[in-house]
């Protein structure tokens, strides 16, 4: 199904592209008159301008279907950004201006590169943190300790969000998912309500954090927030995470799950790891703010410690192997597939998992989700192509040139709840308004935790409607969205409250 699909939207995008290219571009050489090379073109009323936003919007909705159609976001998306680009380009060359577009699709290329090495490091990391049973030790310790329900939710809920302040808020979604749908099996309600109030938790723990969620990391690497200032949406992100957390609280049941009595170690270099990530956040906010380097720079020196690390555990492997007791051969037989045995089968089925499993850092990097880091590439080009041919400013023009600052970033958090946060704030980053410091930590919270009120308005809400199907649904979220909404505005009056000094 997916491939027929994809072949349909090829061959249809493929189609109207040769239409598109062949008729005379002299329109918009009559429109702008001789143009110097310093200059830009305006295109907002040009065909070029106006199939650029047809396909934008196309890739989006593709995108944001993506349970339903089964197509990888990544590739509607990628595929509408080189067409936007494409025809930006057919008119620069037509206007003997074809330098203009390879600078400016070099910049977007250049914002996005940044982006792109800082979230390999940190997923990276966090692959690596799954590989020596850091998440796995959680869960197990969770469900060992025989808490309640509504201890659970609260527990799950106050993780996911100080987690997601140093993890994106999908990652701690799927993460914090695995763990609720282990622990509450035997009662719906319990998963349901929590999943809500993790995508809460996650997206809110995201917001104050540089490093948090794609909306501060885009803020943070364009330096219209200084690092500390961030930390100063903490108690407006905890009250939107609170208080529906508080209403849903009701609505648990008090009983207990039953508790599992299973050890769960981890695996050799998981504490070490979890504390060079930190060290990496560290290094990173240090080049940022000691050095004036992008903080990508710095994320990219914390990924050697870990390739270091890494070469260690490689070379000291064969000194620290797990004996496997005899009885579990047969387990081991059926992973690794038929194998000869020698006098001494334990021996041999040790030497087999000193041979298969070594930790390989390169193989952490190939399995990050480059199905979600295609798909920013394909936002922040095509975003980027929309604001050369001049939408960007024009959409800034009547949404902070007309209306009240705050008006216009509550209304931005509202469309964050339909359109991806990272695409709305890099639009905003985009129209670069002219507004105060503390208007700008609205937007960034506003965006961040506007994505909440609706399942599909985060990438964790979509992550979770995936992993939890038929239990957590996008109308088990939306009946729980007046309460969402009490917090977002109470965060928003909340951050008036103590954070007048930026206004």
């Amino acid at each position: 199904m997916k491939s027929d699909v994809t072949k349909v939207l090829c061959s249809h995008y493929s189609l109207l592209l040769l239409v598109l290219l062949f008729p005379s571009l002299a329109t918009a050489a009559e429109e702008t008159g001789a143009v110097s090379q310093t200059q830009t073109l305006d295109l907002t009323r040009h065909w070029a301008g106006y199939l650029a936003l047809v396909v934008f919007a196309l890739a989006y909705v593709l995108a944001m279907t993506e349970e339903v159609t089964e197509l990888k976001k990544s590739k509607p998306m990628v595929f509408a950004a080189s067409l936007i680009w494409i025809f930006i380009a057919a008119v620069y060359i037509d206007g003997g201006m074809s330098e203009q577009a390879g600078v400016a699709f070099r910049s977007a290329l250049e914002g996005y590169g940044e982006l792109f090495l800082f979230i390999m490091v940190s997923m990276t990391y966090l692959n690596a943190m799954e590989d020596r049973g850091v998440f796995d030790s959680l869960r197990v310790w969770l469900l060992s300790k025989n808490f309640t329900y509504r201890q659970l939710f609260w527990i799950t809920g106050f993780q996911s969000f100080f987690i997601s302040a140093g993890c994106n808020n999908l990652t701690t979604a799927l993460l914090m998912g695995s763990v609720i749908l282990a622990m509450g099996k035997d009662c719906p309600r319990f998963v349901t309500l929590s999943c809500i109030n993790v995508v809460v938790a996650s997206n809110a723990g995201g917001s104050f954090s540089p490093f948090g969620d794609i909306t501060t990391l885009l803020v943070w690497q364009k330096g219209v927030v200084p690092f500390t200032d961030f930390f100063s949406l903490l108690i407006p992100a905890i009250v939107n995470f609170t208080i529906p957390a508080a209403i849903m609280h009701f609505f648990i049941p008090q009983e207990r799950p039953a508790a599992v009595m299973e050890a769960q170690d981890m695996k050799r270099g998981g504490w070490i790891i979890i504390f060079l990530f930190v060290l990496t956040i560290i290094t990173s906010a240090c080049f940022e703010n000691f050095l004036n380097l992008p903080p990508a720079a710095g994320m990219m020196m914390g990924l050697t410690y870990l390739k270091f690390f890494s070469f260690y555990l490689q070379k000291t492997r064969e000194s620290h192997s797990v004996l496997i007791p005899v009885d579990l051969i047969d387990v081991k037989i059926d992973h690794f597939g038929p194998m000869k045995y020698m006098n001494n089968p334990q021996a041999e089925v040790n030497k087999r998992l000193a041979k298969e499993l070594p930790f390989d850092i390169f193989q952490k990097v190939a399995n990050l989700e480059w199905d979600t880091l295609l798909f920013f590439y394909g936002v922040m080009v095509a975003v980027g192509g929309l604001s050369f041919i001049g939408y960007m400013e024009l959409v800034s023009h009547h949404l902070y040139g007309s209306i009240e600052p705050t008006v216009a970033n509550i209304l931005v958090g509202i469309a964050s709840a339909f359109v991806d946060n990272g695409t709305i704030m890099l639009s905003v980053l985009t129209m670069s308004p002219d507004i105060s410091q503390g208007q700008w930590l609205l937007v960034t919270l506003t965006a961040g935790v506007g994505g909440s009120m609706l399942a599909v308005g985060s990438a964790a809400g979509v992550g979770l409607m995936g992993q939890a199907k038929g239990v957590y649904t996008f109308t088990s979220h939306l009946k729980w969205a007046p309460v969402i909404m009490l917090g977002y505005f109470a965060s928003i009056a909340v951050h008036f409250l103590i954070n007048g000094r930026y206004f």
